[in-house]
Formats: C-alpha cells, structure tokens, sequence
C-alpha cells in the first residue's frame, strides 16, 4: 500500500495524516492515530466497543514475531477485506476506530517519574552521623609525649 492509495482510501473518511512508521504507514486524523498500513495490511485501533465488530468479521489483532514469541496487540485489528470496496462503510469503521483510539487516550494518564534506585536507596537508609576520629596509638603516643616535654 503506498502513500496515494491510503489518501483515496480514507477519502471518505475525511483528510487523514500518513506518517512512515516500521515497515509502513501510521495514519491519524485531528492528530490522533487511528489506524496502522503495513505490509501485513490495514489494522485499526479497536477497544471493548469496537472488538466485537472485527470478531463478527472473522478479522484478528496485529500480531508479530520476535526471536523467542509471537505477539499479539489487541488493540489493532485487521481491516475486513470487504471494506476495500465499500468506502462508506470503511469511513464509519475508521470514525469508530478514532472514537476508540480518542477513549484509549483519555484513559492515559500522565505517570507519575519513577524514582531512580539511588534516591529510593537513599530514602530507605537512615542519615549517618558525623564520623568521629578515634584517636590512633600512635597519636596517643605522641600527646603522652607532649605531656612529658
């Protein structure tokens, strides 16, 4: 899927943005990701609303491989193929995908920074008192001395 091929498609949908991302396209509206194009094919963003839709279609999340797994990522869903032909219809499935991604990002929250290791060590170990030199044999050797002289 190339560049113009995504603007025609989503045509319907409205004006779309398509950024390069892994091994194809991010595409978001109102700046917003929506939907992902790579070479596996066209996945939307879906969430508990809109599953059941991709599911009814016999469509799967995005899924990939790495050395030791396969990963699964629920919340991308494969676009039915049907919809290719149907550019009314895939601006309804890409208005609820945004309406998903919009509620994804709602539910963010700003995470509080983590405390690095040094300073919840830190925390953790009491403050140490002022060391305080105990005097050396050597040092009470010379102060006898003194003393003496």
């Amino acid at each position: 899927m190339d560049r113009e091929f995504l603007i025609d498609l989503f045509a319907d949908f409205g004006p779309v943005t398509i950024r390069r991302m892994f091994s194809g396209y991010g595409i978001s509206a109102d700046g917003t990701n929506f939907a992902l194009a790579l070479r596996a094919g066209l996945f939307l963003r879906a969430d508990e609303q809109t599953i059941p839709s991709f599911e009814a279609e016999g469509s799967a999340p995005f899924q990939y491989q790495t050395r030791a797994k396969t990963v699964m990522v629920n919340s991308y869903w494969q676009l039915p193929a049907r919809l290719f032909d149907d550019s009314e219809e895939l601006a309804e499935w890409a208005r609820a995908a945004l309406a998903a991604a919009q509620r994804a990002k709602v539910k963010k929250r700003p995470k509080a920074k983590k405390a690095t290791k040094k300073a919840v060590k830190k925390a953790a170990k009491p403050a140490k008192k002022a060391l305080v030199k105990k005097p050396t044999k050597k040092a009470a050797v010379r102060k006898r001395a003194k003393r003496k002289a």
